[in-house]
């Protein structure tokens, strides 16, 4: 059936004037905007309550190098379903790469009957009725469900229609440059501990022992990963595109990254901060295997308007300094799946999205705000607001 887009929700504002509504004819069906680690994990947890999920996907590839994940131990299962390894290949709890969980996730989704992805694919606007929700691409499709996700991460295109009068995370003031290395490569001895936080000046840096690719814990075969927190090079940013007006719209890849600011970068490297972490940052420079990410923050007044919602980043973007980013959207992901498990008339969405917002907008909120004293002592001029 084809319907106008005369009769959508008092308030919501149509994609376009000629997207019309066909609406999904399992009404237990979702569109997840993004298959990120959010993404991924609310695709999974909607499925196993029995929705048909469509997972739309900019990006072909996924990469955060260096980036680490705190995982508390059963997490990955509980989302997955999957039963955890056991012995020599039982998965550490503990600090994780982001691309191994990543993987994790992605393995369990590609193996869910119920989950369909596609990639690449580029959303460009959301919008809902009385009957269905939708997103459009950037070819013209309209792609329908029972309800949509926005898990489309901190420059969310969803979260424009979930909350239109604020829809930008603002720039905080400062970038971390990520790495990671194996630490075979390492001539230093290790860190007494498997993580280091240290301060010099303005800086700060994260540098944390992660499993090897194998999985293996011991040291002299595990990967050593670095955040370093820098406020020093905002005109960098703002020079090269990463952040415009105050809104981070993007990562600096290695070749973004000017020569003179690896060489920087190294000197300062060499100066403020201890082996074997000196040494893991100076040879990531080498290998110009070297990403910086410019941190937003996002405070959300509301994560769920009639029949779309937000997850992850898209909800909530702390600084990453509060460590609990990955567990936030972990918990984003359950809670929208109780919700929906819970709708017993099995098709009051917009009922089940108001008890996922009353469920976590309050924790979501106090996420962000934990980190702003962090922000404001490492960057006290930046922009977020």
């Amino acid at each position: 059936m084809v319907a106008s887009l005369s009769h959508q929700l008092s308030g919501v504002r149509s994609v376009t004037e000629d997207c019309h509504t066909s609406h999904p004819s399992n009404p237990r069906s979702a569109v997840v905007v993004g298959a990120s680690l959010a993404g991924l994990m609310s695709a999974l947890t909607l499925a196993r309550v029995g929705l048909q999920v469509t997972m739309l996907e900019r990006s072909t590839r996924k990469s955060r190098a260096g980036a680490a994940l705190p995982v508390m131990h059963g997490l990955l299962e509980q989302l997955t379903g999957r039963s955890a390894p056991t012995g020599a290949n039982a998965v550490p709890s503990g600090a994780q790469a982001w691309s191994d969980v990543h993987a994790a996730l992605r393995s369990a989704a590609q193996a869910e009957t119920r989950i369909s992805m596609r990639a690449p694919v580029r959303v460009t606007d959301s919008g809902q009725d009385h009957e269905s929700a939708w997103v459009v691409t950037d070819d013209g499709e309209c792609v329908h469900a029972d309800l949509v996700v926005g898990a489309d991460g901190h420059g969310s295109v969803v979260r424009r229609h979930v909350v239109p009068e604020a829809p930008e995370a603002h720039f905080s003031g400062y970038v971390i440059w990520l790495g990671l290395v194996d630490e075979c490569d390492l001539q230093s001895p290790p860190w007494p501990s498997d993580l280091a936080i240290l301060y010099e000046g303005d800086y700060c840096l994260n540098a944390y022992y992660l499993p090897g690719a194998d999985g293996s814990t011991a040291p002299g075969q595990r990967r050593v990963g670095w955040g370093w927190y820098d406020a020093g090079r905002n005109d960098l940013l703002r020079a090269s595109g990463a952040v415009i007006d105050d809104v981070v719209r993007r990562t600096l890849r290695a070749g973004d990254i000017p020569a003179r600011t690896f060489e920087e970068l190294a000197e300062e490297a060499q100066q403020m901060w201890p082996d074997p972490w000196r040494e893991a940052i100076r040879l990531c420079i080498r290998r110009g295997e070297v990403i910086g990410t410019p941190i937003g923050e996002y405070l959300p007044p509301r994560i769920a308007s009639g029949r779309v919602c937000l997850v992850g980043d898209a909800a909530h973007l702390p600084s990453p300094m509060t460590g609990s980013g990955f567990s936030a959207s972990a918990q984003d992901a359950l809670a929208l799946a109780e919700a929906i498990d819970g709708d017993r008339s099995r098709n009051d969405v917009l009922g089940a999205l108001r008890r996922y917002e009353a469920t976590r907008l309050a924790p979501s909120r106090q996420l962000v705000q934990s980190g702003r004293q962090f922000s404001l002592s490492i960057a006290p001029r930046g922009a977020a607001q």
